[in-house]
């Protein structure tokens, strides 16, 4: 495959134009040139943290309908994401995720984000409380691959337990909290650099107790989500995030839940009912409960709210996002890497997606 003409962006190297040579799934030959480009390669987006797609939903085990739906955004690697359940629940998933990712070597499924139970339930957002609870040894030794990361509160009884699933190449990521600022950087300083959808569902900003949100903030080597629907987020705040810790310090997400799709409609997350009313999902009590965000709105919407450039772009949907799991074969154009890609209008609207070298989306 020869993708020929093209603006190609890399996290690192910045913009050119030229033509970009696949074989075997990895790129071969990126041969810069002189040209008026049709179009804009950037590294595949990777949404770390979705809860379903479409109908689809990551607590009914269905990966394949995410995966596929997730291609036409642009998506060649995602988490499939969990909300507080039971600890069966939690095997079953796993355990589902590990067959599919085996029985598919080549699948968008990276892994599973366990978002809960060892959260706060102050800060609980669309959560259900009864199993929301704190972790134990006994439970943490059921906890392993295909979890990749683990959203929890620092401040919550028997949190530093969970310190020892690094040792399984888990990332910690602290959310659904109302930890104070020391709360948080007693993890902080045992590696915990980062903040799930940063600012929801966390302590507030004071300013005599910065607090967590605080700390993602003023720390510069902490990564934050963000939800960039304009509905979790103000167009003001995320400027502001981005302004203060630049494109190196955020990562694009969805948060998407299974009616992410639908204008109007009714489903469950884990348990609890959602309604979904002029496209946003709401518990009865009016919290919002995840998002009908589609990836390729949350790239259009970053650039929209803060004019960042498509380096930052491919910076903040793709590479860093690679960096926190340790995937060093992608979320770059370069030679060598694996050819993980997708190719975009000028107006950031998916064309094509490419897989491991292969076409698995075409507008």
């Amino acid at each position: 495959m020869v993708i020929e003409r093209v603006l190609i962006v890399d996290p690192v190297d910045g913009e050119f134009t030229g033509d970009v040579e696949v074989d075997d799934g990895k790129i071969c030959r990126i041969r810069k040139r002189e040209c008026t480009p049709r179009s804009i390669l950037m590294p595949g987006f990777v949404d770390p943290h979705i809860h379903g797609v479409m109908g689809a939903d990551t607590m009914n085990c269905d990966f394949e309908r995410m995966e596929e739906f997730l291609y036409s955004q642009g998506v060649t690697t995602f988490l499939a994401t969990t909300v507080s359940t039971s600890l069966e629940k939690m095997k079953e998933i796993l355990g589902k995720a590990r067959d599919y990712i085996f029985k598919n070597p080549e699948t968008s499924l990276f892994g599973v984000h366990l978002e809960g139970p060892y959260i706060s339930r102050e800060k609980k957002g669309a959560h259900s409380e009864k199993y929301i609870r704190a972790p134990s040894e006994e439970e943490l030794k059921e906890i392993d691959f295909p979890a990749r990361m683990l959203t929890f509160a620092p401040e919550i009884r028997k949190s530093e337990l969970l310190l020892g699933l690094a040792e399984k190449a888990i990332v910690l990521s602290a959310g659904h909290s109302n930890a104070t600022f020391e709360e948080f950087m007693k993890f902080y300083r045992e590696g915990v650099k980062r903040i799930t959808h940063f600012p929801n569902a966390l302590r507030t900003l004071h300013h005599r107790e910065v607090g967590i949100m605080g700390a993602g903030l003023l720390l510069d080597d902490v990564k934050v989500e963000l939800i960039c629907d304009g509905v979790h987020l103000s167009k003001e705040m995320v400027k502001l995030v981005y302004r203060v810790k630049g494109a190196g310090g955020i990562i694009l997400i969805t948060d998407s839940i299974s009616t992410a799709g639908f204008k109007e409609g009714t489903t469950t997350l884990g348990d609890l009912v959602v309604k979904v009313k002029e496209d946003v999902p709401r518990l009865e009590d009016g919290t919002l409960a995840g998002s009908t965000l589609f990836f390729s709105n949350a790239v259009k919407n970053f650039q929209r709210f803060t004019g960042a450039s498509l380096k930052e772009l491919a910076i903040v949907s793709s590479y860093n996002a690679c960096l926190e799991f340790g995937l060093a074969d992608r979320g770059r154009i370069k030679e060598g890497m694996k050819a993980d890609l997708v190719l975009l209008d000028e107006d950031l609207n998916v064309l094509m997606t490419v897989k491991s070298g292969d076409t698995v989306f075409s507008a």
